[in-house]
């Protein structure tokens, strides 16, 4: 363990993730997980770009559609083209909480939203979600009685099918009509069973391990709120930029966003 608390005996998702997007904020012990990852799954970061393309088409869509705050929970670290940034741009004084269970992302997003009072980080798990909407810190920036987005960004994926639907439900019913909620997770459609498992068995040396799951069972996250066009697909699918080159899509990924009705 690290003097802040922060465990380098084990990879955690936060890290890798840092790190299949060129980050420098992370330990050995993650970086060889994304090896492990990377040898079922050579696209790995390639995803990963597309995942973050995803976010911000995402975010620019709901604050199109008149959204002014948002939980972005499972952020990660800090990289570019941040939630808040994303939003600010199109939605000045547009407000953001980020949400993570890592402390070392406590710790470098406090220190470059320093000076945003628009902005914060807490840490809290999506696991125990009345945590994470009753959190002061949450409730100082996010009013509850308002249209919300949510962002839960290769985050479902982490949640076992018990998890779901508490999860889940408690997010929703938080939730005032005209919220929407953002979403991407990892499928195996299309790919080899030997490739999932070779990413599964890599995740199971996390905190968190990952759950691969088909196009319908990917579906039932957005239980309670209406799929907008084009619904439910893989996240290069979703309302690509047009003109934008990219090389093949990795079609590891289902992304969608929905309204709470």
């Amino acid at each position: 363990m690290s003097d802040i608390g922060i465990d380098t005996t084990r990879p955690h998702v936060a890290r890798m993730y840092d790190y299949y997007l060129g980050g420098k904020d992370n330990f050995a012990v993650d970086r060889e997980a994304v090896a492990a990852v990377e040898a079922a799954m050579p696209e790995v970061r390639q995803l990963a770009r597309e995942n973050r393309a995803f976010l911000r088409r995402a975010v620019t869509f709901m604050t199109s559609a008149g959204i002014r705050q948002f939980i972005d929970i499972g952020a990660g670290l800090p990289t570019a083209g941040n939630t808040h940034e994303v939003a600010q741009a199109t939605a000045p004084g547009a407000r953001v909480v980020y949400v993570d269970n890592d402390p070392i992302v406590l710790a470098h997003g406090r220190a470059l939203l320093a000076t945003d009072g628009d902005t914060t980080v807490v840490t809290a798990d999506l696991r125990d979600p009345d945590d994470v909407i009753g959190h002061d810190e949450v409730r100082h920036l996010i009013d509850f009685t308002r249209p919300v987005g949510v962002l839960l960004i290769a985050m479902t994926h982490f949640l076992r099918d018990d998890e779901r639907d508490r999860v889940m439900g408690t997010l929703r019913g938080s939730l005032a009509p005209g919220s929407y909620l953002a979403a991407t997770h990892v499928t195996g459609d299309g790919h080899s069973r030997e490739a999932v498992e070779g990413v599964e068995a890599a995740y199971r040396k996390t905190p968190t391990p990952i759950y691969f799951r088909r196009h319908d069972e990917v579906a039932r996250f957005f239980d309670g709120f209406a799929l907008v066009e084009p619904g439910l697909v893989t996240v290069d699918e979703w309302r690509p930029d047009p003109g934008d080159p990219a090389p093949e899509p990795t079609r590891w990924l289902y992304g969608g966003v929905g309204r709470r009705s």
